[in-house]
């Protein structure tokens, strides 16, 4: 699996003219579900995004982390993750079939629920338009064949 987690004082979905989700501080999660993942990759993304110590304490250092600061989360399917772009027209057959793909997506939102966290999503395969106020900018790719 694969996720680009930006840190954000706040962020948006819309789905056809009205928000399906929102957040203040916390996470921005677009993610990817490859062919080959399974339960495993995707409950060791989540306690890795849940986990990440990239907010500032006191003394200005990246140290606290989403519990620490209160924040929550927003993840949205992002198939495009898994692009091949060796020509300039991306392949997509990196990226899991929605049999695949949207039990994964589920199951990380579950995840990252189970932890205590708010979670706000997109809708998967809809067409969506993201918004987000980017936080330092810190943003972090995260694929579990190199955690």
């Amino acid at each position: 699996m694969r996720a680009v987690v930006t840190r954000v004082s706040s962020a948006s979905v819309t789905i056809g003219g009205r928000v399906s989700g929102a957040i203040g501080r916390g996470f921005l999660v677009l993610l990817g579900v490859g062919t080959g993942d399974t339960e495993k990759e995707c409950d060791r993304l989540a306690d890795k995004v849940c986990g990440l110590r990239v907010f500032e304490d006191e003394n200005g250092k990246m140290n606290r982390n989403l519990e620490a600061v209160g924040g929550a989360l927003l993840v949205v399917s992002q198939f495009t993750l898994y692009a091949d772009c060796k020509s300039r027209r991306p392949g997509f057959t990196g990226a899991a079939r929605p049999d695949t793909a949207v039990p994964l997506y589920e199951r990380f939102l579950a995840q990252c629920a189970a932890r205590g966290f708010p979670v706000e999503h997109g809708q998967f395969g809809a067409d969506m338009q993201v918004e987000s106020v980017n936080d330092g900018p810190v943003t972090l790719i995260l694929d579990t064949d190199m955690l």
